[in-house]
């Protein structure tokens, strides 16, 4: 879709939501024996006969994939992984839930409703242990190491780097878009004191900068007006309901952002929009990812016309992070295809069935220590359907460490909804790709950025370009001024109108990179541009 939203999920700089089994910020790292029990004799949970394993598998892997405990060495599963599963089960260091898990006032009030964090264990104390003894005994010392990929050369055959002379410094960057037709780019900047939107013009000079009170998420532009998404006042992860929907009517956002219509309120720290018809009314609906953080959901809001909206929920839970309106079934009606994150990882399937009704099937599941990140929908192989590009790599939460299955996969479809696996380009910290036919060969590329690269040994690979050369075979390179900035949002669209595809980068460095020993973290806070564009030289 290339709208370029930041998926602000989770960063290695800010309080870090869960990924494994819903870690949260705040929990005490103590190692698991010292957690004191806390049970009730008179109202714990019955002991079981089932081992260590077996209870892994019913209070881990009924909520995502089982997760071995070869995956993470010894000390993140005592220190960090399992202390904050035990939070989930009930289990806390004292005799009571520490507020500090629960977030600000407002956000407490949220998670308690939702009752994530159990008052009473969910678990007798003695198959805690079990379980945790399991995972600990058969975990390593260490965690595998990726192997490394071939080098990636530097040099772009046909792309032009271009740094935009203004920069909202230092950039946290949340979204940029290129607006094609010769007229430019946005990005949206997410600082308490620097929130809203820039304009550059085709050249990357600065126009019109739009100063807003909540922090631009999402550009959408149609032939009728603009839709702006903006996640709510605080760009790190929480539960609040402060987001919203923004209408703009022609060149009115240039020039007064009070004339934005508000069209949907109280979104749950929403991340990615989409926009169709659902219901064959010919008014255009909206899907919601209410990312959220403990809690979230994802929504298909029907417009009622006349700038009213009619919320209904798909599906309840936190991790909705990027959808897709598509008429896959070619049967007239508009189906969804959604990415989750948060834990349970995957892409689901919600066919429209008709009356606004749709059916959810799951398509693809994965770990919960994928941090899936985006995801698109693609014909790769030239057979007419429509194949999957998934990115994985957020490494911000208690597990960061280099992943030897952080990076770019593409799934062919084989028919029926079956996506079978065919391609994985190994890149640590992936966090977006974007496929599109770049030099113009007929057939597809892959431009990709990580927020989360090996800092210490390939730096470059924050950005990679995989040039397609047939049969799912893809050659790397990168370009030379690839670590000048920490991209964390990436868009394609053709910038001057003169018919090949552009892309632009934005940059996000307001903090230090954790794992950072190369001095890259402190240059970027002085030096780093919000946004870069690679000019397509072809045309």
């Amino acid at each position: 879709m290339g709208d370029g939203e930041l998926t602000w999920r989770k960063c290695d700089f800010l309080k870090t939501p869960p990924i494994l089994f819903y870690l949260v910020t705040g929990v005490l790292l103590l190692s698991c024996n010292q957690i004191k029990e806390t049970n009730n004799p008179e109202t714990s949970p019955p002991i079981s006969s089932l081992s260590g394993r077996e209870l892994a598998n019913v209070h881990c892997a009924s909520c995502h994939i089982f997760v071995p405990p070869d995956r993470l060495s010894k000390e993140i599963w005592k220190l960090d992984v399992l202390p904050a599963m035990g939070n989930r089960l009930g289990i806390y260091n004292g005799e009571h839930q520490p507020d500090s898990i629960f977030g600000s006032f407002r956000n407490a009030a949220i998670v308690k409703e939702a009752n994530v964090f159990p008052e009473e264990p969910l678990v007798a104390r003695e198959d805690w242990d079990k379980l945790v003894a399991f995972y600990v005994q058969n975990a390593p010392e260490m965690a595998p190491s990726p192997k490394p990929n071939t080098p990636i050369k530097t040099g772009l055959k046909h792309f032009k780097y271009n740094e935009a002379s203004y920069a909202n410094s230092p950039p946290l960057t949340a979204m940029v878009k290129i607006l094609s037709g010769q007229k430019g780019l946005v990005f949206g900047d997410g600082k308490p004191n620097g929130k809203g939107l820039t304009f550059l013009n085709p050249d990357l000079e600065k126009g019109i900068n739009l100063q807003l009170a909540n922090t631009p998420i999402h550009y959408h532009q149609d032939t009728e007006a603009i839709y702006l998404t903006t996640i709510g006042k605080d760009v790190y992860p929480n539960d609040l309901a402060d987001g919203a929907l923004l209408k703009f009517k022609g060149e009115g956002m240039a020039i007064d952002r009070g004339s934005g219509e508000r069209l949907i309120a109280n979104l749950q720290r929403p991340v990615d929009m989409a926009y169709g018809d659902l219901n064959n009314d010919g008014l255009q609906d909206v899907v919601a990812c209410e990312y959220g953080d403990l809690t979230g959901k994802l929504v298909w809001y029907e417009n009622m016309g006349n700038g009213n909206y009619t919320s209904k929920v798909l599906k309840i839970g936190p991790g909705a992070i990027k959808a897709i309106i598509n008429d896959y079934n070619k049967d007239g009606q508009n189906d969804i295809f959604v990415l989750m994150a948060q834990g349970d990882e995957g892409i689901l399937y919600f066919e429209n069935v008709g009356n606004g009704k749709f059916v959810e099937r799951r398509l693809l599941r994965f770990s919960p220590l994928n941090g899936s990140q985006y995801f698109e929908l693609a014909d790769f192989n030239g057979d007419g359907l429509d194949d999957i590009l998934y990115v994985c790599g957020d490494n911000a939460d208690k597990t960061p460490i280099l992943k030897e299955y952080h990076g770019i996969y593409i799934f062919i479809n084989a028919g029926n909804l079956n996506f079978e696996p065919s391609y994985f380009y190994h890149q640590n910290g992936a966090y977006k790709a974007l496929s599109r036919d770049y030099d113009g060969d007929g057939d597809l590329d892959i431009a990709a950025i990580s927020f989360f690269p090996d800092y210490a040994d390939t730096p470059e690979e924050s950005f990679v370009y995989l040039e397609n050369r047939g049969g799912l075979e893809f050659v790397a390179s990168t370009f030379a001024e690839s670590t000048k900035g920490r991209w964390v949002v990436m868009d394609a669209g053709d910038i001057d109108g003169d018919g090949d595809i552009d892309l632009a980068l934005g940059s996000s460095v307001q903090f230090f990179a954790k794992g950072d020993t190369t001095g890259l973290s402190k240059k970027w806070l002085t030096e780093s541009p919000s946004v870069i564009l690679l000019e397509n030289t072809l045309q």
